[in-house]
């Protein structure tokens, strides 16, 4: 079963960068370290006291995420933070976070959104994986066309050739080191990324 969550999860992955998960990040501007990415609803499975609560798990379905205890070998996903409310209102998602659920209203379950976690590599939310709702030190990314960057596996293996990697965050621009080439949009209390071209 281990091998079967295995591929659910390289699977979701391989869905998750074709679709854009990552989304776009500018090159300047203001700030943004949101959740972002396609809509993924999860629907009330009746598990635990809370649906979707820190440390509880999912699963993958075709259309929408269950909530399975962490044991099950459905169990794909686990929360590392759930807030409620809109995701571009709330608090940003921890940097290492694989992707984001986005709750819907049902019964006593408020709208909300749950910072997941692969149980199983990959981990395309780790520094260089090609995924992931923010960009963080150590991810790679290629020019997307008017002042846009675009996240991609730093070994080449999202599809598009890596053209920069993300070497330091800082909170300005002119305390980026003389080698950087291009400054990513990071979102947080250092918001400018210093990057380097490959």
């Amino acid at each position: 079963m281990r091998g079967t969550r295995a591929l659910l999860g390289a699977l979701l992955a391989a869905a998750l960068v074709v679709g854009g998960l990552s989304g776009c990040q500018t090159v300047s501007g203001a700030a943004r370290d949101r959740p972002s990415g396609r809509a993924t609803s999860a629907a009330p499975s009746g598990f635990g006291a809370e649906f979707l609560a820190v440390d509880e798990c999912s699963s993958f379905g075709t259309t929408s995420f269950t909530e399975v205890p962490c044991t099950s070998e459905r169990a794909a996903a686990r929360v590392v933070a759930r807030y409620d409310g809109d995701p571009a209102q709330g608090p940003a998602c921890p940097a290492t976070t694989d992707f984001v659920l986005h709750i819907s209203p049902s019964g006593v379950v408020r709208r909300g959104y749950a910072c997941m976690r692969n149980l199983e590599p990959p981990h395309p939310g780790d520094p260089g994986g090609g995924g992931g709702p923010r960009t963080i030190v150590g991810d790679c990314v290629y020019g997307a066309g008017k002042g846009e960057v675009r996240e991609t596996a730093c070994d080449g293996r999202g599809g598009r050739t890596p053209e920069y990697r993300v070497t330091s965050a800082v909170a300005r621009r002119s305390q980026c080191p003389p080698s950087t080439a291009l400054y990513v949009q990071l979102g947080g209390s250092r918001p400018v990324g210093c990057a380097r071209r490959l």
